[in-house]
């Protein structure tokens, strides 16, 4: 494990740091550290016009406050006289700035490290392969519902170093982290921190899935007594978690022991001497993966002093995010689900296992580096047909092709024509790619509005195509 950064170097007026990446995290970790007095170099590999296209205005801010900026390239000299240099999550750290930042002895931070100390109310991190929006999302909602005013922001919607800025007051945080944001997390520390699962995701840059699972483990590095870690223990790589001494270990799943146990129709809390059984049925909560996001919910939930009245009427009135698993459409007797946000393999599995149905499905994209053999049992039992699309078509091919009948689609709407052709009354048609968008799309959210722009216009075609049909039968 590194070495924390504020080992090395405070974050004082005085000091300068360099900033790698000028997304919306890069942007507010420049006000936040312009903030704390300190000088700043800033780096972004784009334009300098798309980078003031993202935020009009902010380049004028930079040079108001006196920011060195670079665009289009890395200068050779950027590092010099840098205190510390804070790259942005998605700067890879294979990054040759970031290889020549470490051989130069530069200490590295991410917002976490930065954001460690600045937080006036407890925290509740979320992370997971897959669910950690949801689960953010919903814990944000329950809270809300029992009377309290959580910040929610992290990985999702407004960055964690925007609340450090922040002058309302809340009661808790809740954020979602990612693996990147975790690799340098420095001295942060969540009072309840939540791993849900860990499946092969991000392969391409963390190279294993161990070095992946090492970077979420980072969420539980700095807990000490009273904190609590809640874990999903149905993943075996989760339930091997060593935490700290003194760290409240509070695991659910569908495990007899678990603290939250995911049943048939709901989820049963079993903590302490308390038992409170949250029946699910009826609710957008009600599917099997989704059982599991309430079950860590819940637990947080209760941690924070939720009553168990209150996280059931939130439970009933939850509304997920959007492009997860979403229907979007029943033409002819076939359902079609928006799954985009299944960016990778086991939540591409959780998808095909969450349809009780046979599935045409709509897959592919970029590659992550995972091992699409992983997908062969549930491909074998749950796929009638499969459509891909992307660069990673041909791999997900030469894996799969033996298993199920494949064919590929040159865009999202000639994937949709092909599997609605494909599919029967009573099939899904479900849209879980198990790679990332940046081929072909800006995001899974313009992937996903995308397929349900294409589901629409099929079914528009098809109610005019019945229409025809019946009015040529009246004549």
């Amino acid at each position: 494990m590194e070495s924390k950064v504020e080992d090395k170097v405070q974050f004082k007026p005085g000091k300068t740091a360099g900033i790698l990446g000028l997304g919306v995290a890069g942007r507010a970790t420049v006000r936040f550290l312009l903030d704390q007095g300190l000088r700043l170099k800033v780096s972004d590999l784009r334009p300098q016009q798309e980078v003031e296209l993202e935020e009009p205005g902010f380049l004028d801010f930079l040079a108001q406050h006196g920011v060195y900026s670079e665009f289009g390239s890395h200068g050779s000299d950027f590092l010099d006289g840098l205190d510390v240099l804070v790259p942005a999550p998605g700067v890879p750290l294979q990054s040759p700035l970031i290889v020549e930042a470490r051989k130069q002895e530069i200490p590295l931070a991410g917002e976490l490290a930065l954001a460690a100390g600045h937080f006036a109310a407890p925290v509740i991190a979320i992370t997971g392969s897959n669910g950690k929006t949801t689960v953010t999302g919903l814990i944000g909602h329950l809270l809300q519902t029992a009377g309290k005013n959580p910040f929610v922001g992290g990985n999702i919607g407004t960055p964690l170093l925007e609340y450090c800025l922040d002058q309302v007051r809340y009661d808790w945080v809740v954020l979602e982290l990612s693996s990147f944001q975790l690799d340098l997390a420095g001295s942060f520390r969540p009072e309840i921190g939540i791993l849900l699962n860990i499946t092969p995701d991000h392969l391409d840059r963390h190279g294993s899935l161990q070095a992946y699972a090492n970077a979420k483990m980072q969420l539980f590095a700095a807990q000490h007594e009273a904190d609590a870690a809640i874990l999903g223990c149905d993943d075996a790589l989760v339930a091997q978690i060593r935490l700290n001494a003194g760290v409240q270990r509070l695991c659910f799943g569908t495990d007899e022991g678990a603290a939250c146990r995911v049943e048939e129709e709901g989820v049963r809390l079993r903590l302490g001497a308390e038992e409170f059984f949250f029946p699910l049925g009826g609710t957008r909560l009600a599917s099997s993966v989704n059982r599991l996001n309430a079950a860590a919910a819940i637990l947080a939930a209760k941690l924070a002093s939720c009553s168990n009245e209150a996280i059931a009427q939130g439970l009933a009135g939850f509304e997920p995010p959007a492009h997860r698993m979403a229907e979007v459409a029943v033409i002819n007797g076939v359902r079609y689900i928006d799954d985009s946000k299944a960016t990778n393999i086991g939540a591409l599995a959780a998808a095909l296992s969450a349809c009780p149905a046979q599935v045409v499905l709509i897959a592919g994209g970029r590659d992550k580096g995972g091992d699409y053999g992983l997908l062969r049992e549930i491909v074998s039992r749950k796929l009638r047909h499969l459509v891909l699309i992307g660069e990673a078509a041909p791999l997900m091919e030469k894996v799969l092709a033996k298993l199920v009948t494949c064919e590929r689609a040159t865009d999202m709407a000639q994937a949709v024509q092909a599997a609605g052709a494909a599919a029967r009354p009573g099939d899904t048609v479900l849209l879980a790619p198990g790679c990332s968008s940046f081929d072909m799309f800006s995001g899974y959210a313009e992937r996903g509005n995308i397929f349900s722009r294409a589901v629409l216009a099929l079914q528009q075609r098809s109610g005019a195509a019945q229409t025809a049909e019946l009015g040529s039968c009246a004549r």
